[in-house]
């Protein structure tokens, strides 16, 4: 059955979809709409603020997402995925795109329903913070991890390092673009250079996107840590590779929870089960 199929690295799962692994032939399946999502945000009470701009494609009743760095996107590569076959666009010279593809095909045929082995976690309605919050208790809890552990964070969240340090857990934090979290700690830039000195990894979806994602899987399966994933970007990637580095994911597929006010969902995959199982 499809539910048990899983890749051994991003690559294995783009050549089990050519090769119909998964069922569909992807060369017959066109995308039917393609829009880019920007927004600016700065939550009530906090000193910074940060951009974000995602690249999303409509695939039948699936959206497959891929966030990119604000503004480095062209604008014909929303053109050139509209009509175009999946197969096509899995080997578009833009990263993006090929990413973004990949979620769509796999939403499609996997969507997150308890059945592929998904666990919805509601989010309340509520402002832009107290949404940010909830989804950030709801990835922290796939993190099986005694307090004075530490996690190297890859791709900085304001509120999931909130979450990490109210459970008393240290973190090293990583984005390509460096700077500052809101309590003035450095950004480091080399997420794999810090991975060494920490006991285990959450990282961003976005680094499926940007090809730091495959080093990072690599170092957790090699030593054993965990490595959970908050996945706006491969929402329907990312729980394929579970078992082959991956140990959670916490799926958030478009709209995202800054888009709207009201109430939401993610998907959790794996991580630790009520009771502290595994």
């Amino acid at each position: 059955m499809t539910t048990a199929l899983t890749g051994t690295s991003y690559d294995d799962l783009v050549r089990m979809v050519r090769t119909g692994a998964f069922g569909p032939d992807p060369a017959a399946l066109r995308v039917a709409v393609a829009f880019t999502t920007r927004q600016a945000v700065r939550h009530e009470g906090r000193g910074t603020g940060y951009r974000n701009e995602v690249l999303s494609l409509r695939l039948a009743e699936a959206v497959g997402s891929c966030a990119v760095e604000p503004g480095l996107l062209p604008d014909r590569a929303v053109e050139e995925c509209v009509g175009t076959d999946v197969a096509r666009l899995l080997e578009h010279p833009l990263p993006p795109v090929r990413v973004a593809a990949l979620d769509a095909y796999l939403m499609h045929v996997l969507p997150h329903t308890p059945g592929q082995g998904a666990t919805p976690v509601p989010l309340p309605a509520g402002s832009s913070l107290e949404k940010s919050r909830a989804r950030a208790e709801a990835v922290t809890a796939l993190l099986d991890l005694p307090p004075g552990a530490t996690v190297l964070v890859v791709g900085v969240v304001n509120s999931l390092l909130e979450a990490l340090r109210s459970r008393g857990l240290r973190y090293v934090p990583c984005d390509l673009k460096g700077g500052a979290t809101e309590w003035g700690e450095p950004v480091l830039p080399d997420a794999l250079a810090a991975a060494g000195r920490c006991d285990a990894l959450l990282v961003s979806g976005m680094t499926l996107g940007n090809g730091t994602f495959e080093p990072l899987r690599r170092h957790a399966l090699a030593h054993g840590k965990q490595l959970v994933m908050f996945a706006q970007t491969g929402s329907a990637v990312l729980p394929r590779l579970i078992g082959r580095g991956v140990s959670a994911v916490c799926a958030e597929p478009y709209p995202f929870f800054w888009l709207d006010g009201g109430p939401g969902v993610v998907h959790r995959y794996g991580g630790p089960r009520p009771g502290g199982g595994r």
